[in-house]
């Protein structure tokens, strides 16, 4: 256990000796309103260290270790640790080396940790403790024990899973997937009132019960900030949907509300008053407001999305004859972006930015034959399947 700075330092003296090092985190998300790192799980050799982030030690020369070219680091679906210690820390990247990625390259059909260091080790990991609350001290020995399992075997993985990428020559197609996960940046997570039209059933209230739903939502963020809660442990999805239906008008009709207890009532029922009020005054809300997918396509024009469309459905033909995840295939970024660029010659689709060689030579001859057969329907003005698909978004 990593809890000072004296150890910490022993940590980073045995770091300094080594080239391979397995590192995963643990955050808070499911227990507090803005998550943070809990712990930093550290694998070298025969030998776990586990960092608390929580205790009072300066982390920063940590980010040495990360973004020393001349080692591997070693993560198991790492994307989530990458951002949260770009967020948290401002650490940038170098080596990486994604165990889980590698599984999905090789074709595992389950690529998650616990199935691999099943099938490899015949470890059992302890699922129930996945979503524990690392946030609280002291850990208890439970807890100890899965978060040291998390990084113990990433580094025979790894050998493991190098020796069958060569086999089956996909190391170029990891190591693409090795190279966004460097490069990737956290995005802003501030809250934004109009998410709430991406809550299920919002299109079947009527416009004074969405604007209710809107300023619920908004009161929603402000309890769960108050009382550094998730928003979904404040109140459910489903709650906030109930509430903007009965529109109640008093405690008592509040208490009739479906999924509303009389605890609730009593700790958040004035508040939720005065936003039901405050939604009435602001009136009906006729249109909801429009958000982008969250795969970006609302920007495209029909042209692009009707492009889109069609890499999309080529992908998945593809990841299902090469035995790939689709990601590993095309990341959707990229996927994106040539969508944008309508590219139709394989020149053009090298120029795009995350395209990458080993795509280019496995399937460039393709891509160009789906650009321009794509260019020629366009030309006939038959992109209404894509249009008709978009229209009911």
């Amino acid at each position: 256990m990593v809890e000072d700075e004296r150890e910490f330092e022993s940590m980073l003296e045995d770091l300094e000796t080594q080239s391979i090092i397995a590192f995963d985190t643990e955050a808070d998300s499911f227990f507090n309103y803005r998550e943070k790192v809990c712990l930093i799980q550290v694998t070298v050799e025969d030998r776990d260290y586990i960092v608390d982030p929580l205790a009072d030690f300066d982390l920063s020369p940590l980010g040495e270790v990360f973004e020393d070219p001349k080692r591997r680091i070693v993560f198991h679906d790492g994307e989530y640790d990458i951002l949260i210690l770009k967020r948290d820390y401002g650490f940038e990247f170098s080596g990486l080396f994604d165990t889980r990625v590698a599984a999905a390259a090789i074709g595992e059909s389950s690529p998650g940790l616990a199935s691999v260091l099943k099938k490899y080790f015949e470890v059992e990991l302890d699922k129930t403790l996945q979503r524990s609350n690392w946030s609280q001290r002291p850990l208890d020995p439970k807890q100890i024990s899965y978060a040291r399992l998390d990084t113990r075997y990433l580094i025979p993985l790894m050998a493991t899973f190098e020796e069958e990428l060569e086999r089956q020559k996909r190391v170029d197609i990891v190591q693409g997937e090795f190279l966004r996960l460097e490069a990737i940046e956290p995005v802003d997570r501030s809250f934004k009132p109009d998410e709430f039209v991406r809550l299920k059933g919002v299109r079947d209230l009527s416009p004074i019960e969405r604007q209710a739903l809107r300023e619920l939502f908004i009161l929603r963020d402000c309890l769960a900030e108050e009382l550094n809660r998730p928003p979904f442990k404040v109140m459910s999805n489903q709650v906030l949907i109930n509430i903007a239906k009965a529109l109640p008008t008093n405690s008592r009709s509040l208490i009739n509300v479906p999924m509303f207890s009389s605890r609730m009532v009593r700790k958040m029922g004035d508040r939720i008053l005065d936003a039901i009020d405050e939604a009435v005054h602001r009136g009906p809300l006729e249109k909801l407001p429009q958000l982008p997918p969250k795969d970006g396509s609302l920007s495209l024009d029909d042209f692009q999305y009707e492009l889109h469309e069609r890499l999309r459905n080529w992908r998945k033909e593809r990841a299902e004859s090469e035995n790939l995840d689709s990601s590993l295939v095309m990341n959707r970024h990229v996927l994106m972006r040539v969508a944008v660029a309508r590219p139709q010659s394989l020149d053009e689709f090298r120029s795009v930015e995350g395209f990458l060689e080993w795509q280019a030579q496995l399937f460039g001859e393709e891509l160009v034959d789906l650009a321009k057969k794509f260019e020629r329907d366009a030309a006939a003005g038959n992109l209404t399947t894509a249009k008709n698909k978009r229209s009911r978004r």
